[in-house]
């Protein structure tokens, strides 16, 4: 007997004869015979528990890691570093266990956790007001067109067309269901096409977007953005790394309305591609219309510090066609580590971990263009990620990196149509000698 099958011979006959049934195959009746596969599968024999073992180790052994490898791949997912802390207190049975308050007040733990990470978002983001999280910056950022649409009671949304793919194709698939319009803006230099925006402002935009940096890396003109989407009674929507609020004005100076990204940066690893946390801030106007949940302080009946469900606008709380979003997880566990991360490393771990990525990544933009085998794609300023043409292919170019172990940067040529385009990003755990290695590799391609 198995012990990750535990119902034998005897378990199935009883659980049959209790439903009044022979055999199994009765219970799949309401399906039509023609549909049913008939034969054997072509599946390998049992195997013990030892030979599964083994088979799965083989089959782990075949990839590669960051552990293994160096990596200058963004592009919506980065290196930084997760200081250790984190991992030993996430892994506290008390915090992996605890998926969402629905006994709220009964949750004191849970609700302090996600109390202390929506502090934090807001101090970071500059912003009034912050919820329990969503699943990723992607569902983040349709999130906040639904926003803008309920609140404007507008259905159009223009966009800085240097985004992340992945958001793109979210935001298309929930914005089609919705009849909500999504008009991207022309691109100048790798940055929003100001005249372009301009001439796009009618009173149907509830909104604009812009990711900031952008998807190139590139540093947007995001307040003089925002005071455009106000002239026209829209709202301003940034798509922000959370990291470099650390350097950069935060969505607060700036006007912005609507703050999302992806928490990834925040002391979550890059975990094959997820799972990640979507973070989402806004101004006091607008926190009726947050989705998700907002925990607030408050007092217990002795007068003790306690926290309590302040608002949760979603359709498990009140009526489902009042609700805001039926999408909203709040990721709690990967939000407790967002937590962590920010309260340890704090304002100086954070501003040191911004600027040593944006100083070696000029760094390695200098030494690269040094080569002469690479020139700049754009000359505007930029964070930690850059885009450089080169002389061949960037699938030529990763497959000479990686077998020098180094992970290349994100091929530009496919979405966004740039030939031998090729984007580094540049965390602050890249050394020099990392960043050498790089540079003398591509040097003799």
């Amino acid at each position: 007997m198995f012990r990750y099958i535990p119902n034998g011979d005897d378990d199935r006959k009883a659980m049959l004869e209790s439903m009044g049934i022979n055999d199994i195959e009765e219970l799949f009746i309401d399906i039509p015979e023609e549909l049913k596969f008939k034969g054997e599968l072509n599946l390998d024999l049992a195997k013990s528990e030892q030979e599964v073992m083994k088979y799965m180790s083989d089959m782990a052994n075949k990839n590669q890691d960051l552990s293994q490898l160096t990596s200058f791949l963004g592009a919506g997912v980065y290196d930084h570093f997760v200081p250790s802390v984190i991992k030993h207190l996430a892994s506290r049975s008390e915090f992996y266990t605890a998926y969402t308050p629905y006994q709220p007040e009964i949750s004191q733990g849970t609700l302090q956790v996600i109390f202390e990470y929506q502090s934090m978002i807001c101090e970071l983001t500059g912003l009034d007001v912050s919820n329990a999280s969503l699943y990723d910056g992607p569902t983040a950022a349709a999130e906040a067109f639904l926003l803008a649409a309920t609140q404007t009671k507008r259905n159009k949304i223009l966009v800085g067309n240097a985004i992340s793919p992945e958001i793109k194709k979210v935001i298309e698939t929930y914005m089609k269901f919705r009849d909500i319009e999504i008009v991207y803006l022309a691109e100048k230099n790798g940055l929003v096409d100001m005249t372009d925006l301009e001439s796009k402002l009618d009173k149907e935009v509830a909104g604009v977007f812009v990711q900031n940096p952008n998807f190139y890396g590139l540093i947007e003109e995001v307040e003089k953005m925002t005071e455009m989407a106000h002239a026209n009674k829209a709202l301003s929507i940034a798509y922000v790394d959370p990291i470099s609020l650390a350097v950069l004005k935060n969505p607060g100076e700036m006007g912005v309305d609507i703050a999302i990204g992806d928490g990834q940066s925040l002391g979550n690893g890059t975990n094959f591609g997820g799972p990640y946390l979507g973070f989402m801030a806004s101004n006091n106007k607008l926190v009726r219309k947050l989705p998700g949940r907002i925990i607030g302080q408050t007092e217990d009946v002795d007068g003790k510090r306690a926290w309590a469900l302040t608002l949760a606008t979603r359709e498990q709380h009140i009526r489902r066609y009042k609700a805001t979003s039926n999408i909203c997880s709040n990721q709690g566990l990967n939000a407790l580590m967002a937590a962590v991360y920010m309260s340890t490393m704090g304002k100086v771990g954070l501003r040191e971990a911004a600027l040593q990525s944006v100083q070696k990544a000029h760094y390695a933009y200098n030494q690269i263009i040094g080569t002469g085998k690479f020139k700049p794609a754009f000359d505007a300023p930029f964070f930690k990620e850059f885009v450089v043409v080169g002389e061949k292919s960037a699938e030529v170019v990763n497959e000479a990196l990686l077998k020098a172990n180094i992970l290349g940067g994100y091929d530009l040529s496919k979405e966004f149509g740039l030939d031998n385009g090729i984007m580094f990003a540049v965390t602050e755990k890249r050394t020099k000698e990392e960043i050498d290695t790089l540079v003398s590799k591509l040097e003799v391609l």
